[in-house]
């Protein structure tokens, strides 16, 4: 069975390996028949890489890799291939959006093109959100999302690795930090707390099993002594599916000292 997300005028399907080209085209034609999609893909590799890029194949309709997306009442625009974005998060864009207060500094790292950027500007009105992102094109396609949405006296996107910007922000720190991180070994707290002062709250994404649930949770307490701060667990939900038995939580946290 084929599996695919659709990404506003974009639907990009995953084929079993076995599938033959003309099941392919019956798929992409049945798809076409929803008329807000105008183009088909076939993704042709998992994601991959720090920027989470993909490859896909043009399968049928209009010949483009640029979707055209809209999620909690914002307008999104980037290059499928080149920029990473799932319109899976969508609810938990909208939820880490309820829990950002009016007038508060926040951090977003990790921040592709800007989805959780915008939607926090647009919904919760902070007064001030920093979102960095290493991949270039991602961060040309965030500047145009922030302007598109008209939150660019809220936003300023910053292009780089959380570890050579978040020292160029001096003594700043955040009421709120959201880390919606690529599945990497590396947890870059401590990079976070770097920024963070009591009361901090820190939006922690990781991956793992359930079974391995409570031991990543319990390594983040431990990294942050190691930085000589402590730090309180709000909660733990589970936030998708990245493979089978292998999934994403969304871990709160509060910064106590």
């Amino acid at each position: 069975m084929a599996n695919y997300d659709i990404l506003g005028n974009i639907a990009i399907v995953k084929f079993p390996k076995e599938a033959k080209k003309n099941e392919k085209l019956k798929k992409a034609n049945e798809l076409l028949e929803n008329k807000s999609i105008k183009t088909v893909l076939e993704k042709t590799n998992k994601v991959s890489g720090r920027l989470r890029t993909i490859k896909t194949k043009y399968l049928a309709g209009e010949e483009t890799k640029i979707a055209e997306y809209k999620e909690n009442g914002c307008l999104f625009r980037f290059n499928v291939e080149t920029c990473y974005f799932s319109p899976r998060l969508a609810n938990e864009r909208l939820g880490v959006a309820k829990m950002t207060k009016k007038g508060e500094n926040v951090l977003i790292m990790f921040a592709g093109v800007g989805p959780f950027s915008v939607i926090l500007a647009k919904v919760a009105k902070p007064k001030r959100i920093i979102s960095i992102e290493l991949g270039r094109e991602c961060c040309k396609y965030a500047e145009e999302n922030v302007v598109k949405n008209k939150v660019e006296n809220i936003v300023k996107v910053l292009q780089g690795d959380v570890k050579r910007i978040i020292p160029k922000l001096g003594k700043e720190k955040f009421d709120l930090i959201v880390m919606p991180r690529p599945n990497l070994k590396e947890t870059f707290l401590g990079d976070a707390l770097t920024v963070s002062k009591k009361g901090t709250r820190i939006v922690y994404y990781g991956f793992c099993s359930e079974e391995k649930k409570d031991e990543m949770v319990e390594g983040l307490l431990k990294e942050a002594k190691k930085y000589k701060r402590k730090m309180k667990i709000i909660r733990v939900l589970e936030a998708g599916d990245i493979a089978p038995y292998e999934h994403r939580y969304r871990i709160e946290m509060v910064v106590q000292k």
